[in-house]
């Protein structure tokens, strides 16, 4: 027998990481998660589709530190958006012989969102118990994906770093830059910002780098910028990292991980380099003083 918890889990913030403690309780039962690939809103309204705070990969790791023994993923096409919830049930529920069903009170599914937690629980009877939580808040505020990307939107990765329960992570293969950086004594390991991908706005924050593709990479303290490069007339947004103390790293192809821990200022043009220049020496003692790195003004 299994316990099954089943949403988007976009992020796997706190509400999604209260949703599997809760699933876990009582600790005999398998517990298997079941989230859906691509966002259902991409496929059914792709002009309101939401930013993805991260991408399946990533999604996957979290639910199984966050205590899934299983992650099951529902390729979510136009033939599951026209499954009726009896459809949905039969098809991806009961094959897992769960006794016990998990959701968020807002959970809905099959053709036209007709089931809701009600429905569920009518088509679990005899069969499995449904158990619904409510959406964790901190404060005033709910916590929800939703929550986080206008939080992002906005730059303010420290709310954003609330309801995850951790620092908004980005995540990417390391690209060839316009050297521009290394030439002005800042190298920077840039990542290409798809148009799918949430990202904070762009401006400067302090943050981590760490390299995954190796093992035992550890967070290197970085100063980053989000945007275009806006003096240098750039088109293509991009998360460029410079690791701080570091001009000998070799990170074309690599893959990594941008940590955002706090944002510093918000995007300039610049009317020359050397102005240009001084802001950045400057960004990246600011990053290594909120880091507590050393080296940094009133460091030991």
């Amino acid at each position: 027998m299994s316990v099954v918890a089943i949403g988007n889990f976009d992020g796997v913030h706190r509400g999604h990481q209260a949703v599997l403690q809760q699933a876990r309780a009582g600790g005999l039962e398998r517990l298997i998660v079941v989230t859906f690939w691509p966002h259902p809103v991409s496929v059914l309204r792709p002009d309101k589709a939401p930013k993805l705070l991260t991408d399946l990969q990533t999604r996957l790791e979290l639910l199984r530190q966050a205590g899934a023994d299983e992650v099951r993923v529902i390729h979510f096409n136009q033939a599951v958006s026209n499954m009726s919830p009896e459809e949905f049930v039969d098809t991806f529920l009961l094959p897992l012989e769960p006794n016990r069903v998990v959701v968020g009170t807002n959970f809905r599914f099959g053709h036209r969102a007709a089931g809701d937690v009600t429905v569920l629980r009518r088509l679990g009877e005899g069969q499995f118990e449904v158990e619904a939580l409510e959406l964790s808040a901190i404060g005033d505020e709910t916590t929800c994906s939703t929550t986080i990307r206008e939080s992002l939107r906005i730059g303010d990765v420290a709310t954003a770093a609330r309801h995850l329960g951790r620092p908004f992570q980005f995540r990417g293969l390391v690209v060839m830059g316009d050297q521009r950086g290394r030439e002005m004594g800042f190298p920077t390991a840039n990542l290409i910002v798809s148009n799918g991908s949430a990202v904070p706005a762009d401006g400067v924050y302090a943050g981590w780098l760490t390299r995954v593709d190796i093992p035992g990479g550890a967070p290197m303290p970085a100063a980053i910028s989000v945007g275009s490069n806006p003096t240098f007339d750039g088109t293509e947004r991009r998360v460029e990292s410079h690791v701080i103390g570091r001009d000998d790293l070799s990170l074309y192809g690599a893959e990594v991980t941008v940590d955002f821990v706090e944002h510093l200022r918000g995007q300039v043009r610049f009317e020359g380099v050397p102005a240009l220049i001084e802001q950045m020496r400057d960004d990246v003692e600011r990053a290594r003083t909120i880091l507590d790195w050393p080296g940094a003004v009133g460091n030991k």
